[in-house]
């Protein structure tokens, strides 16, 4: 470490008073930083999410998570025993401005300890949150606080780094948006937060496998799929940023429709405007974060990961290939002895994709294929979501379809 960031560090360890675990002790705390306004900021919108309410004590933002067992619905039809914070999985977004200081509380209500890693955070060393590390465990029952001050900007998350393959593969993570004191360069109109992740739900089980490494059957934005997953809306000329943070164990092309974005940031910051980037596709690797910018076209436009089994839901493995063969009679003496049996489909799984037959599978699972749009089916799952862009918009809700001017959908030539 550098002579200026072992003493600037050093600072904080003085100015953010004793690392607390589960004890206060009032005279070990120096008067803290008062908090910053970053002037005119927007605030985070997380979908499907919330962002973590806070107090004032004392100058210094005071928020509370609770560690525990949720149970969280994927999609309609699809439930499961997760594990999270405050009631969701991903937790709610901390959302605070640079040069804060803050002080959270972590209540542990899981079987078993936790712990809290604020990853991509620059503080001291006790505030870390790796168990045995940096600092004790959480046992259950009991409430540790992390109090330190913020001394950057950008798109973070949070994780535990206590039994983290089970605790992440059950769904425990956050965002953490810290917002640049001095403001943006560019105003940006709606701010939008994305958290990837992935899940091995086996078919008509309800709790999550967390020794599943590679083979995972269902792919989340903010812990829900397509179509589930809230729209993202804008008006025409917006500046919209989507802040996609990735806890998941695969990397993900993320990939825009009818538009050229600008890859502007990541956990490292917001990047001086010299090195934004033009883009279609940006890959967020795993334990990375990465803020793409765009102005607003009027339309719906898809938003995904280009990995084509990332976009489905409750993916097969070893299964056999039947493109191209008759299946139609030995289809129906399957049928006769397994009622509700479905062949994958003679010319691709299209064909079962009209709503009334959507190819189910066991209790608890949902289709591969789910969604309906204004021309018919959407046969998407997964990582897919729309971003929905109107000349002028009546809330914050779904709009409904866009409403195509004349001349501008591809048709059919006789």
């Amino acid at each position: 470490m550098n002579r200026a960031r072992r003493s600037l560090l050093s600072s904080l360890v003085a100015g953010a008073g004793a690392a607390v675990f589960g004890k206060s002790d009032a005279k070990a705390q120096t008067a803290p930083a008062q908090p910053r306004s970053a002037p005119g900021y927007t605030p985070v919108r997380t979908l499907n999410g919330s962002t973590l309410p806070y107090v004032m004590k004392e100058g210094v933002k005071e928020f509370h998570l609770i560690a525990e067992e949720v149970e969280h619905e994927f999609a309609p039809g699809m439930t499961a025993k997760c594990w999270g914070y405050n009631g969701s999985t991903p937790g709610p977004t901390i959302e605070a401005v640079e040069g804060d200081t803050v002080r959270i509380l972590v209540t542990n209500n899981l079987p078993e300890h936790t712990t809290i890693h604020w990853h991509g955070l620059l503080l001291p060393s006790g505030m870390d949150g790796v168990g045995g590390l940096s600092q004790p465990h959480i046992p259950p029952g009991e409430t540790f606080a992390y109090e330190f001050t913020l001394i950057q900007h950008g798109t973070h998350m949070y994780h535990p780094h206590a039994d983290e393959m089970v605790q992440l593969a059950v769904g425990m993570m956050g965002m953490f948006i810290i917002h640049p004191k001095d403001g943006e360069p560019k105003k940006i109109d709606r701010d939008y937060a994305i958290m990837l992740h992935n899940w091995a739900i086996h078919p008509g089980t309800y709790r999550p496998d967390p020794s599943v490494m590679v083979e995972f059957d269902l792919w989340t934005m903010n812990s829900k799929v397509f179509p589930a997953i809230e729209y993202p809306v804008a008006e025409e000329g917006d500046r919209v940023r989507i802040r996609i943070g990735n806890l998941s164990m695969w990397n993900h092309p993320m990939h825009l429709h009818g538009h050229q974005f600008h890859v502007t940031g990541s956990d490292g910051g917001r990047w001086p405007e010299a090195m934004w980037r033009p883009e279609t596709t940006e890959i967020v690797g795993v334990g990375q974060t990465r803020d793409i910018e765009f102005d607003a076209i009027p339309g719906d436009w898809a938003f995904h990961c280009h990995f084509s089994h990332h976009t489905m839901n409750a993916m097969g493995h070893d299964i056999p290939n039947p493109l191209g063969v008759d299946q139609s009679g030995v289809a129906m003496r399957i049928m006769s002895k397994i009622p509700g049996f479905m062949a994958m489909g003679e010319n691709g799984m299209g064909e079962h994709q009209d709503h009334s037959v959507h190819m189910m599978g066991p209790e608890n699972t949902l289709p591969m294929m789910m969604g309906d749009g204004p021309f018919g089916n959407l046969e998407m799952g997964g990582m897919f979501t729309v971003v929905k862009i109107r000349e002028t918009l009546d809330g914050e809700g779904d709009p409904g379809w866009f409403d195509n001017p004349s001349g501008t959908v591809a048709y059919k030539v006789s």
